[in-house]
Formats: structure tokens, C-alpha cells, sequence
């Protein structure tokens, strides 16, 4: 089967959340499991960044190779893509998104035909690429180059969706019929993800969970209706975990490896993730870890109107990230009162993040809503216990044989939840057995790869 995965961000080369990471190793996974992919992304500024040989294909499109001979496309646009930025700097959005990526469709398609790629599948991401399905079903309507090609939009999160003036409508260049209730009107304005969700042959989500809640008014961000119309062809499937990145028996950021053979390394890991944090040293004191965006998605409102009671039990916070100043600040204060129980880390910091994951005995992730979730992933192989409000990706991976779960996101219930933790933390026969179920589940791309591929030939039938 020949897959072209169109994304507006791919590891290596450009990132700023979890898309980028499903459309780094997908592909792989795809291709161990005998597809043929090639994947088409803006040449970005930072793409050079990545360090893998870059060569010329044509005027405006380079081209890199990754897994073993997948090919990478960069659609370049000095005024598009030359940017520090991927989609904003510091004064917001940028202003022109919309015909960036606009251009970056079009020039997908076009390239399909260019380099005589005839896919049978074009996986899009996120309401970047979504106007390629638009684009395939009006203005490559007709030519046969493109009428056995079927698309699946894969929705990360369906809070960002693409809005644009709808006096922007003809530089989409469109029949302007399309701007209207049935298409990619939305309460006046342009919804790009409304499109794909439209023209897309199969819609799916980053897990079964969050592919139900969407249909839902709370989380659907007003496009609910319109997936509950497409309910039969909306179906969710977990990201998988690079294990060639996350894991204690290889993880070069960790003072001493271990396994689920041999855990007494995470003793050390602990003991060195305090002293780098410089709290208390102290394996029997529970260490609660966070490494996640500041924000009040990731349960932030609730965790520090929690920090009180949570300090009091005894336990250490070790939190790494940034977002939101609001939360910054409310840290910075709490972190100053109680400076032997929290370490805060208001940054970027690879290596702490991979110390965290080791040495803490519990990974707090109390969001109100994730779509999937890698961060409770990580967490189990590490044998680092996550606790998780019920919610999407997180309902779908974490449960009381592998972790700690609350179903009413208050602060009150977050609170019972952390205490259930740490009275399970003094009980070792019942904490090894927690650490022994962690460690065993596997979320491999492997398994995720095998329903991509039962989804492509669906949507390849219809």
C-alpha cells in the first residue's frame, strides 16, 4: 500500500507538540509493516537543524530520508516557511496562516503528481493539511492522476481547528458554493478543520476515548454535530511509544539503568533526581513528578489550588515546563514557601525530563482533557506510577492496576487520589506489584501501525 502522511511538523525536523511525533514514527512503523510512505512537510527554517543529509529534488522542493528509505519532501517558500516560528512568534498567530498552508496543500498535491507517487492513501494531520481533502475532491476533481486517492484527517486536538476570516475565502481559491453551513463555513468565518472533517473519507482521533468525547458539546469546540453525523466513519487509535527513546534499560540521560528485572537502579535514579532538584535526599519521602505544559488543559487550575495539602503530606514535587505565566508565578510563590518539598523547573530541559520520568515513584497528569497522552506512557515503563483524571487517552491507557485514576476533576478529588497514592507507596508488596504491571504494558507503534493499516484499507473500499 503506498501512504503519503501529510503534516505541518515531523521529528526530527520540526516540533512543538505530539503530531509531530505520530507523524515521525508512524511512517516507520508503516513501512516495517511493508507500506511504502513517503511523507511531505514545509521546509521550515529549522528543518537543517536535524542534521541528516538534504538534497535538491527540483526549484522549490528538498528532500531527506528517514527509517530506511522513506523519503521526507519540504515544500519551501522563502515568504511562507523561512521563519523562526512554526505557526506564531512572540506577537501570536501569524497573520498569513492561512495562505501558508493554503499553499502548502496545493503544492502536496502537485508534488504527488511531479514525483509520479500514486498513493493510495493520503493520511492528513490536524486542520494544517486539511485542506488537501478539500483540495482532492474540487480542484483535482476529474483528473485521473487523483481519482483512485483516499484521505483519513487524524484530529490531535480538536480545540485548534483553523479559523480565518471568511472575507479570506477566495484566496483559498475554491468554488466560492463551498463557503456555506455544508462546507467550511463556520459562524462566519473559515473552519479549515471543518473541511477535512467533511471531505475526508475516514476521520480518526489519538485514541478510542477521545474519539467518543469529541462528540460530545463539552469537547467537541462546536463541531460535534458534524461528528456525530460522521460517527461510522470517525473511529480512535492510540499514538504509540518511541521506545528507541523512552526506556530505563537504555536511556543514556539516567545515572543507572534497570529493567523490570531489575528495579533497583530506580532507588539510584531517585536519589539523583533529588540531589539535582536539591530537596532532601531520601528513598522512603514519595516523589510526585510533572513534566508538561503549564496550563489549565493539563489540570493546572485544580493542582495549584492543590499545592497546600499536597505539600503537607510529606511528598516531594519535582515539576518541569512553562506555559502560562499565571501558573508561573502561583509556583514561584508556592515553590518559595516550601522549598523542601518542591522543585521548580521553569524550562526546556531534556535531561531532567528523562531524570523525572526515572526517578520519581509517581507522574502526576491530572489534565481535563487529552486527546492521548505520551507523558502516563512514558511514565509506566520508567515503573513510575501515573495518576490521570479520567479523560481520553489517559482513561484509555491508565487504570488501578497500572496507576492512580479520579472521575470528578475538582481539586478535591485530586487530593483523595494523590493520598491513595501515597498510602499505596508505604505498602511495598502492593507498590512492586504497581511497578510490575506498569512495566509490562507495551504501547509500541507497532500494534498502533497494524490499525492504521485496517483503517487504510476501509477507507481505500469506500
Amino acid at each position: 500500500m503506498k501512504i503519503a502522511m501529510i503534516a505541518s511538523e515531523v521529528v526530527p525536523f520540526a516540533k512543538t507538540g505530539g503530531l509531530a511525533d505520530v507523524a515521525g514514527a508512524l511512517p516507520i512503523a508503516l513501512e516495517e509493516s511493508g507500506c511504502e510512505v513517503i511523507i511531505i512537510m514545509p521546509g521550515y527554517k529549522c528543518v537543517s537543524q536535524a542534521k541528516l543529509k538534504i538534497t535538491r529534488v527540483s526549484k522549490d522542493i528538498s528532500c531527506a530520508i528517514v527509517g530506511k528509505k522513506i523519503k521526507v519532501y519540504f515544500v519551501e517558500n522563502e515568504l511562507y516557511f523561512n521563519r523562526d516560528g512554526l505557526y506564531m512568534d512572540k506577537q501570536g498567530d501569524y497573520k498569513d496562516n492561512l495562505e501558508r498552508f493554503a499553499f502548502f496543500c496545493r503544492k502536496s498535491l502537485a508534488l504527488l503528481k511531479e514525483i509520479n507517487f500514486s498513493a493510495d492513501i493520503l493520511h492528513l494531520h490536524d486542520w494544517q493539511s486539511s485542506l488537501v481533502s478539500v483540495y482532492l475532491k474540487d480542484l483535482y476533481a476529474g483528473q485521473p492522476f487523483y481519482s483512485r486517492m483516499k484521505s483519513i484527517l487524524t484530529i490531535h486536538n480538536i480545540g485548534y481547528q483553523g479559523l480565518f476570516p471568511g472575507e479570506d475565502f477566495p484566496k483559498l481559491g475554491l468554488d466560492k458554493g463551498l463557503f456555506d453551513i455544508s462546507g467550511l463555513e463556520f459562524y462566519g468565518r473559515i473552519n479549515l478543520l471543518k473541511g477535512g472533517v467533511i471531505f475526508s473519507e475516514l476521520i480518526n482521533t489519538v485514541s478510542p476515548t477521545y474519539a467518543l468525547e469529541i462528540q460530545e458539546t463539552k469537547f467537541g469546540f462546536g463541531l460535534e454535530g458534524l461528528l456525530k453525523q460522521r460517527k461510522n466513519d470517525l473511529s480512535g487509535i492510540l499514538n504509540g511509544l518511541d521506545y528507541s527513546i523512552w526506556g530505563p534499560a537504555t536511556d543514556k540521560f539516567i545515572i543507572r539503568d534497570f529493567s523490570q528485572r531489575n528495579v533497583e537502579g530506580k532507588a539510584l535514579n531517585k536519589e539523583d533526581l533529588q540531589k539535582a532538584c536539591s530537596l532532601p535526599v531520601a528513598n522512603e519521602i514519595p516523589v510526585l513528578g510533572i513534566v508538561s505544559r503549564l496550563a489549565e488543559q493539563k489540570g493546572f487550575d485544580i493542582l495549584t489550588d492543590s499545592l497546600d495539602e499536597i505539600c503537607k503530606t510529606g511528598a516531594q514535587l519535582v515539576i518541569l515546563g512553562t506555559g502560562n505565566l499565571k501558573y508561573h508565578q502561583i509556583l514561584k510563590k508556592a515553590a518559595k514557601k516550601y522549598p523542601k518539598a518542591i522543585s521548580l523547573n521553569l524550562r526546556f530541559d531534556d535531561p531532567l525530563a528523562h531524570k523525572i520520568y526515572a526517578g520519581s515513584d509517581v507522574f502526576l497528569m491530572p489534565s481535563s482533557y487529552e486527546p492521548c497522552g505520551l507523558g502516563q506512557m512514558i511514565a509506566l515503563c520508567y515503573g513510575t506510577i501515573p495518576l490521570v483524571f479520567k479523560t481520553g487517552g489517559l482513561a484509555d491507557t491508565i487504570n488501578e492496576d497500572n496507576g492512580f485514576v479520579f472521575s470528578r476533576y475538582t481539586k478535591d478529588e485530586l487530593v483523595k487520589a494523590v493520598r491513595r497514592s501515597l498510602a499505596a507507596f508505604k505498602d511495598k508488596k502492593k507498590w512492586a506489584s504497581l511497578m510490575h504491571n506498569a512495566m509490562q504494558c507495551d504501547f509500541s507503534w507497532e500494534a498502533s501501525a497494524k490499525k492504521y493499516i485496517r483503517l487504510y484499507e476501509k477507507a481505500k473500499e469506500k
